[in-house]
């Protein structure tokens, strides 16, 4: 059974980390201290689910955390300062904190040490996440004691409707364009006028005309696509963010 430390004192543990090409030391407190934090803690970087989901997804909403109120966002794995920092520019996660907890001292400290020899991965941290205000664990989100490397509460969005379950999180929006087409400026103009980021795909460099119609049945770009929704063109998406705001009204 995993220890649920709620309510108490997070480890006292000075990390050893990379800055500018040295070794700096970063203590417990430096991270906690009259800070609202989150934390969350992954078996290792470079793995599948911690690169493809864990840590992309609070990234993607580390502003709609910070809108309500948290300070930080830390991802901690049992890995060294090196990989960590490599971690952070391959996935440019540069709304996270990566601490490497190199010798496991804080995730032992937290009950959470696991030994993963049968991967060769050797010790290493259970997956969870927390919600930490100056240096006390206010809730804990484990993931269940079962076979291999479950996902199913200590993610972004469990986290986010703990905190506010009213949060509006940003919508998903990616948009296919060509260089020097007007009404594919015009759509990512009214995408910024609403506050709205996007995933950009240009065509010739990431994709070709065929893979536009074979993804949309057009031909014609710009094509925007929201949550896996198909909008399509400007046109289309003027009359969208029309309808959106009549709703809202």
């Amino acid at each position: 059974m995993f220890k649920d430390s709620e309510g108490h004192k997070v480890p006292s543990v000075v990390f050893k980390t990379r800055l500018d090409g040295r070794f700096v030391d970063v203590s417990s407190d430096d991270l906690f201290r009259n800070k609202t934090v989150i934390v969350f803690s992954l078996p290792g970087a470079f793995t599948p689910t911690c690169s493809s989901t864990h840590l992309p997804r609070y990234n993607e909403l580390a502003g709609v955390f910070q809108e309500n109120g948290v300070d930080d966002i830390i991802c901690i794995s049992v890995n060294d300062a090196f990989v960590m920092d490599a971690w952070k520019q391959d996935q440019e996660a540069e709304n996270i904190t990566l601490i490497p907890d190199g010798n496991g001292e804080f995730t032992e400290g937290m009950g959470m040490l696991v030994d993963k020899a049968d991967l060769g991965f050797g010790k290493r941290s259970w997956r969870y996440s927390m919600l930490v205000k100056n240096g006390i664990v206010e809730k804990m989100f484990i993931e269940p004691e079962e076979p291999g490397d479950p996902f199913k509460v200590s993610d972004a969005d469990t986290m986010l409707d703990y905190i506010n379950p009213n949060a509006r999180k940003p919508e998903a929006v990616m948009i296919m364009t060509k260089p020097g087409c007007p009404y594919c400026a015009k759509a990512k103009k009214m995408l910024v006028e609403q506050g709205m980021g996007y995933e950009e795909i240009v065509v010739t460099r990431d994709i070709t005309l065929r893979s536009v119609r074979a993804t949309t049945g057009r031909t014609t770009v710009p094509q925007i696509f929201i949550n896996g929704v198909h909008i399509g063109g400007s046109e289309d998406l003027q009359k969208h963010l029309i309808k959106l705001e009549k709703e809202a009204a």
